[in-house]
């Protein structure tokens, strides 16, 4: 140890361009981080002789070069700013590879439904705000995959998350605030499959600390059986890369590719609607989807993918693909209306509930389900209520929020009924939301409410909106 730490010194005094005109300690201080760095994350030896003839062909200076070829940096062997200054920056716990790969043997998972479980938590957020960014970094997976995910709690599941700090039962301790914030491990019985995060970063569900879904999609990539990638705008790339419009994450190709390697891509199930591939051509019914005035009559999710509502129309968005496509209602659902008022998703149910007017449908796929339209009174609103104008269900509290002019209602799905204290005014509860509401969705934990040509995005857990978009950006306008 004590030669190999002798040869990294005179590697930088030689070859380097980085000045040394600091203190012994400073320099004692970066030849520990640059001599770690090598051996965690590109298998230099620790007890291996290292005295050599030519100094370029030095196993530290090789690896130094294997280093900066992955993380795309100009291969020099020497021990730069550049280079050190990405040595010096958060990254995941896992070693690099020197291209896209997984890992050895490409172990995967051999079933398609997958459990997981968060065993413990972080202080540094509420339980919501880490059970939605866990959610949200799974599905960052299962859209892409024919993969899906069922959370339990209690018990063994197949990728179990924890919160940690240093030494935590794996024999690959945490470090403390910074550089190494998560690890996890490759698909597989026992610890396999499960991901372990530093307690010692601050997490947060922004950028003013490391954002905990960013990481999570990144390391549970790990728990499906994805190594690192050289292609630093992957998601998989090992350096940590804190976005600064996180609504708008979207894998890279790379990350696609490697996981449809294992996986193959998502199936279409007998249910799921099939769409026409071909879009609609224009005419004087079809709106413009990039008119800056377009608005919107409702909107939802569907089965991952997002469904915007139009008069007799709706447009079908895709996180997998740049294509929007635009459909009649009546090509897929021949016995629903026009000019719908509101619409909502219950994932746990697989229902997509429709209104117009004082009625309500519930779909599923492409099948209007048994017993529907109903009276939207069923649900127990007040013969006041004649229509409704945007709902939203939140998975994660299991409530339905119902918004009728410049008011909303609670539903609890739970019990199924109406809550009490209900109506309450929407201006108290979702500040900074106009009154009236047009259309409502959730994704990526954030609210989107709709009021002509307007977009708010509303945080839910800070009570706040966060950004003012125009109607029609999620079709890239």
């Amino acid at each position: 140890m004590k030669s190999l730490l002798i040869l990294i010194l005179l590697c930088v005094a030689a070859c380097s361009a980085y000045p040394l005109g600091g203190t012994a300690k400073d320099e004692d201080t970066t030849m520990d981080l640059v001599q770690k760095y090598l051996e965690n994350y590109y298998s230099l030896p620790k007890d291996a002789k290292q005295f050599v003839r030519r100094k370029e062909s030095s196993p530290v200076v090789k690896k130094i070069q294997e280093m900066q070829r992955f993380l795309g940096l100009n291969v020099t062997g020497k021990l730069d700013s550049a280079t050190l200054e990405v040595m010096h920056k958060p990254r995941c716990g896992v070693p690099d590879a020197g291209h896209f790969t997984t890992f050895p043997g490409s172990p995967k998972w051999r079933k398609t439904t997958l459990t997981y479980r968060i065993v413990n938590y972080t202080l540094d957020l509420s339980r919501d705000a880490i059970d939605s960014a866990i959610e949200r970094a799974l599905k960052v997976w299962e859209e892409v995959t024919p993969l899906t995910f069922s959370r339990i709690y209690r018990g063994e599941a197949d990728i179990m998350i924890t919160f940690a700090i240093r030494e935590h039962g794996d024999f690959i301790p945490f470090d403390g605030p910074g550089q190494v914030l998560a690890h996890a491990y490759a698909p597989g019985p026992g610890i396999n499959g499960d991901a372990h995060f530093d307690d010692d970063e601050l997490w947060s569900e922004d950028t003013t600390g490391t954002n905990l879904f960013l990481v999570a999609a990144h390391e549970l990539g790990h728990s499906l059986g994805l190594y690192h990638s050289t292609d630093s705008k992957a998601l998989m790339y090992p350096i940590y890369n804190p976005l600064t419009d996180l609504a708008r994450f979207r894998l890279s190709q790379d990350d696609v590719n490697g996981i449809q390697s294992l996986y193959g891509p998502p199936t279409v199930s007998p249910e799921e609607p099939v769409m026409p591939t071909q879009s609609l051509p224009a005419g004087p019914e079809t709106p413009a989807m990039c008119d800056l005035a377009l608005s919107f009559d409702a909107v939802t999710t569907l089965r991952g993918e997002f469904l915007f509502f139009k008069n007799r129309h709706f447009w079908r968005k895709s996180l997998r693909t740049l294509e929007i496509e635009s459909n009649l209602i009546s090509s897929f659902w021949p016995s629903l209306p026009s000019d719908v008022d509101a619409a909502f998703e219950v994932t746990s149910k697989d229902t997509v509930f429709i209104f117009k007017g004082s009625q309500v449908w519930a779909i599923r796929g492409n099948k209007v389900q048994a017993g529907y339209p109903r009276a939207i009174h069923t649900l127990g609103f007040p013969p006041t209520v004649r229509k409704i104008d945007a709902a939203i269900s939140d998975k994660e509290k299991k409530k339905t929020y119902f918004f009728v002019e410049d008011k909303y209602w609670r539903f609890d799905e739970r019990r199924q009924s109406l809550e009490p204290g209900f109506p309450r005014q929407i201006v108290d509860d979702f500040p900074g939301v106009d009154t009236k509401v047009d259309a409502v969705f959730e994704a990526f934990g954030f609210y989107y409410f709709f009021h002509g040509s307007s977009q708010f995005e509303f945080d839910p857990n800070a009570k706040k909106v966060t950004h003012i978009l125009k109607s029609n950006s999620w079709f890239g306008c």
